[in-house]
This record gives C-alpha cells, sequence and structure tokens, in this order.
C-alpha cells in the first residue's frame, strides 16, 4: 500500500508541465514588482508553516514540483502563486449514531469515532474538495454497511474484529486522498427499550435457573455426607448417645421456655421385642 501512496503522490507532481510564454512574462512582471517595492514586498512574499503543517502551492494553477513546502519559512510570488496549508496531525471525527438494521432484523444505535492523518498533502488538496467532511460520510456510509451485516450478538462482543474491518475498508477507499486511517473505535450500541427489558428478563432467568441447579447440588452433596454419617454412627452406639448428648447441650444453650428431651432409642428396643 506504502507504494501505491508514493506512485500516486509521484503523479500528482509530476504533471506540472511549462507555463507557456504568458506564464513567463507575468513570472517577470512579478519579480520586477518584488525588486521594486523591496523590502516592503517581503510581507508579501515570505511565508511560515508550523512544523505539523505543509504548504501547498499553486503557480498559475498548477502545483509546483517538489511536493509541499515546509516546516519553516518559503517564498511564493504574489499575484500568481497560491498555497493552501494542510495539517498532518492525527484527528478525529465522531460518526454521528446511526440506525442501522442488523442481520437478524433488530433495530440498534451505533456511533464510532474515526482517527486519521494526511500522509501526503498535495493529494489531500487535489485529489478531493474537502478531506475532512468526506472522510467523515464515506465512515458513516462504511458503518453501515459493515454492521449490517452482522447479528446483534456480534456487534455487542465482537467491536475489535468489526473496528479492524471498517479501518481496512476505509484505509484502502481514503487512499487516493492521502489520507490514513490509524483506529477505528465502536463508542456505545444502543438498544431499544423493548429489547432491553427482554434481555434482562432472559439474563434474570438464566440466574435463577443456575441459582436453582447450584441448589439442588448443594442438596445432594449434603444428602450423601448426611448418609455416610448416619452409616458411620450406625456402627458405634457411643456415638448415638454422644450425638444425642450434643443435641441436649445445644437446646439448653438456647434458653427455650419448653424443652423436649427425646427418649434414648434404647429404651425402645424391649418394647420392640
Amino acid at each position: 500500500m506504502d507504494g501505491n501512496r508514493v506512485k500516486h503522490s509521484d503523479n500528482s507532481q509530476g504533471d506540472d508541465g511549462g507555463i507557456g510564454c504568458c506564464g513567463c512574462i507575468l513570472m517577470g512582471i512579478s519579480y520586477v514588482l518584488v525588486a521594486l517595492f523591496f523590502p516592503f514586498s517581503l510581507c508579501m512574499t515570505i511565508k511560515i508553516v508550523q512544523e505539523y503543517e505543509r504548504a501547498v502551492i499553486f503557480r498559475l494553477g498548477r502545483v509546483l514540483p517538489g511536493g509541499a513546502k515546509g516546516p519553516g519559512m518559503f517564498f511564493i510570488l504574489p499575484c500568481l502563486d497560491e498555497f493552501k496549508k494542510v495539517d498532518l496531525r492525527t484527528v478525529s471525527y465522531d460518526v454521528p449514531p446511526q440506525e442501522i438494521l442488523t442481520k437478524d432484523s433488530v433495530t440498534v444505535a451505533v456511533d464510532a469515532v474515526i482517527y486519521s492523518r494526511i500522509f501526503d498533502p498535495t493529494m489531500s488538496v487535489c485529489n478531493v474538495e474537502n478531506a475532512d467532511s468526506s472522510t467523515r460520510l464515506l465512515a458513516a456510509t462504511t458503518l453501515r454497511n459493515v454492521l449490517g451485516t452482522k447479528n446483534m450478538s456480534e456487534i455487542l462482543t465482537d467491536r475489535d474484529s468489526i473496528a479492524a474491518q471498517m479501518q481496512h475498508i476505509l484505509d484502502e477507499s481514503t487512499d487516493p486522498w492521502g489520507i490514513k486511517v490509524e483506529r477505528v473505535e465502536i463508542k456505545d450500541v444502543r438498544l431499544p427499550v423493548q429489547l432491553q427489558r427482554a434481555m434482562a428478563a432472559e439474563a434474570e432467568a438464566a440466574r435463577e435457573a443456575r441459582a436453582k441447579v447450584l441448589a439442588a447440588e448443594g442438596e445432594q452433596r449434603a444428602s450423601r455426607a448426611l448418609k455416610e454419617a448416619a452409616d458411620i454412627m450406625a456402627q458405634s452406639p457411643a456415638a448415638i448417645q454422644l450425638r444425642y448428648l450434643q443435641t441436649l447441650n445445644s437446646i439448653a444453650a438456647e434458653r427455650n421456655s419448653t424443652i423436649v428431651f427425646p427418649l434414648p432409642m434404647d429404651l425402645l428396643k424391649g418394647f420392640a421385642k
């Protein structure tokens, strides 16, 4: 892709031909005017651009060879040259919320943010009228097109893959404009109120089902432990007596007004016979 970008840039800068006889005459007159009104003419001929800026100079409607100028100081000829400043810093675009119909027929509102920068000032000025507005409109259209092929569950869970797919599409589309899309982020996905309530009810039902399963498993484990303890105590009458005394002790500790003393199982054996 970088090779294509260099190729586009060279083509846009290499189309500068001769300015013709009239152009040469006008250029000579411009130099004469600069010399006559020196040093006042310096205010019109000297321009400065910042470190993060570049200047694309047009002389009689043609881009000067050598590409954009800057950073620093450069000279222009009055009445012949026009220049446009281009900011090379990374800028962010907020994509307005888009009403999107997903693949499973659910309407969602999605907004995103795009981070991009200009890597070729000449292409961004000559190949597109307004690079910022065009990139913003293209991002909104790409967001609708990409999310229209996804299910609602994919939009909620696979934001990273969707952002990477959007970045790839936008980067290829804005390459002829001299713009590099560095990053795409999905900011928010807003669902309809009815769908939110349905999802909340579904999640609550799933939690209740899991709670019931856990309670049943706990009861099963407790019953197994109780059966094992009963089998062990059945093998030792002394253990049963100790358990009986322990129960009496716990009942007495509760300060109840009425205490029920259960009959020992040994007293009932005679009546059973």
